[in-house]
């Protein structure tokens, strides 16, 4: 059923392509993630943006 619904919304943007201003900026956006990636993958990233604590205070159950 799933590859159904695929289907249709692959076959509305064949007949609906997006924009070229619409690529671009989900290219820009892909590109910035590659970037950060890139940086702290190689430890350039600077410490002030790194989290240390991870997502904050548990609160226990």
């Amino acid at each position: 059923m799933n590859n159904l619904i695929w289907f249709l919304r692959a076959s509305r943007w064949a007949r609906h392509p997006p924009s070229a201003q619409m690529v671009k900026l989900v290219l820009a956006i892909v590109a910035a993630g590659l970037i950060i990636l890139a940086l702290e993958w190689l430890d350039l990233w600077p410490d002030w943006a790194q989290m240390q604590n991870g997502r904050g205070l548990r609160l226990p159950r």
